[in-house]
Formats: C-alpha cells, structure tokens, sequence
C-alpha cells in the first residue's frame, strides 16, 4: 500500500521524475494539512497524485489554478467517459467519479439541462418549514441520548439526522430510504462499492416510480414536473446526485463542525460570549475541512499547459477545494468569518444547494448545543478517527459526554 511519499509508477507528461501522492492513505486521511503543506513546498499548485492505485490524476492546490480551471468547462469539462474506459470495473472511486446523465457529470448543454431541473426543484424547498423539519427529527434523536450523559455524534445525531431530513426533502418513504442509506455508506467507504452502486440505483429508481404514482410537495415531484422532460433514466440519476451528495456531505459538514466547536477553547469562547455564529463555525470547517475536499473532478478535452505542468487528456483534473483554501498565496492567518473559500465550488458546477445545506447544519447544530451546553470531548483529540478516502473528509466518530438531562419535549 503506498503512503503519501510511496513513488507510483509516473504517468503526468513533463513530470516524469516526481513520485505520486496516494490521496486513498490512512496517512492522509489522518492528517491532509500537512500532506498539503508538503504538496505547495514539494511541488506547487499542481500535484501528481494517485485517488486509487494505479489511478493516476492532477490535484490542483492552488487557488489560482483552480479558478481558471473551474470557470473553463470548454476545456475542462466534466464528462468522464474517456476516463471510465481506462479503469477497472471495480475501481473503489468509479462509483462515485463515475459519467451519469446528471449535472455533476456532464457538460455543455446537457449540463444545463440538468442543471437547470436540479436548480428549480431546490429552489421550490419552503426553507422555513426545512427548519422545522430539522428541528422535529433532531428532538426525538436528542431524547434518545440526552439521559445517558454520553453519545457518538456521528452515529446516533448526525448520520439519522441527515438521512431523515434529506428523505423529507425527496418525499422518500422509509423502506426506500433505509436501503438508499446502506448503499451510500458502502459507496464512500469504499467498501464492496460496486454492490453499493448497484443497491443505490435500485432504491433511488424506487423512490421515482412511487412519486410518478403519489406525487407531492417534494423535491423529486418537481424534478418530474419540470419542462426539461426528464425520461426515468434521467430522473433517476438526478436524485442519485441529490441523495448521494446530500447524505455524506451533509453529515460531515454537521460532525466536522462540532468537533471544531469542542476542539477549539478560542472558537467555543467566542460563540459562547456572542462574538461568533454558527454560521462563522461552519464556514471555518468549510475552509479547512470541507465535507467532499477533492470530488470537483474535470478532464482536459486535450493536453493542456496550465502553471507550466501538461496535464493529459481526459485523465482527472481534481480540483482539492481544501487544498486551495489553504494556498499560502491566498491564506492571511484567521479566515473566521471570510466566506470566500471554494468548499462549494465554483463557476458553472457551483453546489446549487448553498442555502438549503447552510441552513440544515446550523439548526442541526444548535438543536444539540441548546439541549446540551455543557457538552464535551469523549476522548482526546488525537484519538478522533478520520475516515480513508481520497474525496470526502469526515470522523469515523464523534465520542461525547455531557451531563445527564431530561428529554426536551416534543411539539
């Protein structure tokens, strides 16, 4: 297995010399800033790096190189099918890089096609009633613990919580849902990720029939509805999309959050003393550890010079969000509340779903510090477990304790 300085086999043209990073390390996973400190000293804005063995691409640090890349889908599109032709049938990150008919995966004008039915049916969600929503999933899940005086956040706060409110979203009945869960933890663990792919597909083509049969005040109903005429292969991988970047992300923007706020006494302070939000604590995470830090992936069309690399023909150009954030060129010490980093993107495939995402991590968040203020760390904090994987950034697990308190009632 190769750790972040393993030499891999070169295969980036001019580059011939330098050895690859593996992004899929546990070494990598447990500590990326420093992986990508060495990468700007090592190498600059443009980075050889293995997502998988033997999986070759070109992870761009550099704020500036990202941008030109982002904003050029002429020469950068997003489409992978060259690519899938050059990689196993079992390649762990082929489920997720994978060519669907869906707007993260595609390019010109079917790109704003999809895009244009996605955007409108996220548009429709009342994100006054999303808040209540959260809220009437986060109580009974708090009740669930709060009298214990001890929990892991990941598995009994913020994975149900994600999964319950993104179903609401969907209008996905809770049989589909349970299995649509299953498979994306087995697609961004990696683990048997080709079955995982499979059993996504199956739940999510579900969830289309039964909208097609009851349809409702739901994102999936306004997918159908849209003027794009959306046939149900289409329908199907819009959604997929939508699940599959909503439950992990979401969750890991919610964890990764927490475990900043009990983490850090300056930041915990301040938000205690009014000085800063919630929303300042997320876009802190969003900067350093953003929930999907390497999954903007766009193949040159052609061989291109960009900083002086060639970057080859439609082999993943990957755009390391949190990599970038953290470019010494742009980075001037303290970012809190400077909401100008990339985690969401940028140009043509920015996240549509900013505010939607915003406003279920910061009620997620303080529906649990409300019940619980006097919550703290479980263990210490080099003892917290990242989970291996080149493109998402999240805990393992999220240990807490607090002192044991009556169960909040319930509207």
């Amino acid at each position: 297995m190769n750790t972040p300085l393993d030499p891999v086999p070169p295969q980036v043209p001019g580059r011939d010399d330098e050895q690859r990073v593996a992004l899929y390390s546990a070494e990598f996973a447990a500590d990326p800033h420093r992986v990508y400190r060495e990468m700007h000293a090592r190498y600059g804005a443009l980075v050889p790096v293995e997502l998988a063995p033997g999986v070759p691409a070109t992870l761009v640090i550099g704020y500036r190189a990202a941008l030109r890349i982002l904003n050029d889908p002429g020469r950068f599109p997003a489409d992978p099918r060259h690519w899938e032709k050059t990689v196993p049938a079992d390649c762990p990150v082929l489920p997720v890089l994978q060519w669907r008919p869906n707007a993260p995966r595609s390019a010109g004008a079917e790109h704003t096609r999809y895009r244009g039915a996605t955007t409108t049916a996220l548009n429709g969600v009342d994100l006054h009633a999303l808040r209540g929503t959260v809220e009437r999933f986060a109580v009974p899940l708090i009740n669930s613990f709060c009298a214990t005086g001890s929990a892991d956040l990941v598995a009994q706060y913020a994975f149900p919580l994600t999964f319950e409110v993104i179903n609401a979203m969907l209008g996905c009945p809770p049989d589909i849902s349970a299995r649509a869960a299953a498979a994306t933890a087995a697609i961004f663990d990696g683990v048997d990720s080709e079955k995982g792919n499979l059993m996504f597909g199956e739940a999510v083509r579900e969830l289309v029939a039964a909208k097609g049969s009851e349809p409702g005040d739901d994102v999936t109903t306004r997918l159908l509805h849209h003027s794009a005429g959306l046939d149900d292969t289409e329908m199907t991988h819009q959604v997929v999309a939508l699940y599959g970047v909503g439950m992990g992300p979401m969750q890991s923007l919610i964890i990764n959050t927490l475990s900043l706020i009990l983490t850090d006494d300056r930041l915990a302070d301040e938000m205690l003393g009014g000085a800063l939000s919630t929303r300042d604590a997320l876009d802190d995470v969003l900067f350093d550890d953003p929930p999907l830090p390497n999954a903007s992936v766009t193949y040159p069309r052609q061989p291109i010079l960009v900083d002086d690399v060639w970057l080859p023909a439609h082999q993943p150009v990957v755009i390391s969000l949190a990599g970038c954030n953290n470019d010494p060129e742009i980075r001037d010490g303290n970012h809190i509340g400077n909401r100008a980093h990339l985690a969401w993107g940028a140009g043509p495939h920015a996240c549509p779903a900013q505010p939607t995402a915003y406003l279920i991590a910061q009620e997620a968040i303080d529906q649990l510090l409300d019940a619980l203020p006097e919550i703290q760390l479980a263990v210490p904090v080099e003892e917290l477990v990242w989970r291996p994987g080149p493109l998402h950034r999240t805990l393992a697990g999220l240990p807490v304790t607090f002192p044991p308190t009556p169960p909040l009632p319930v509207g």
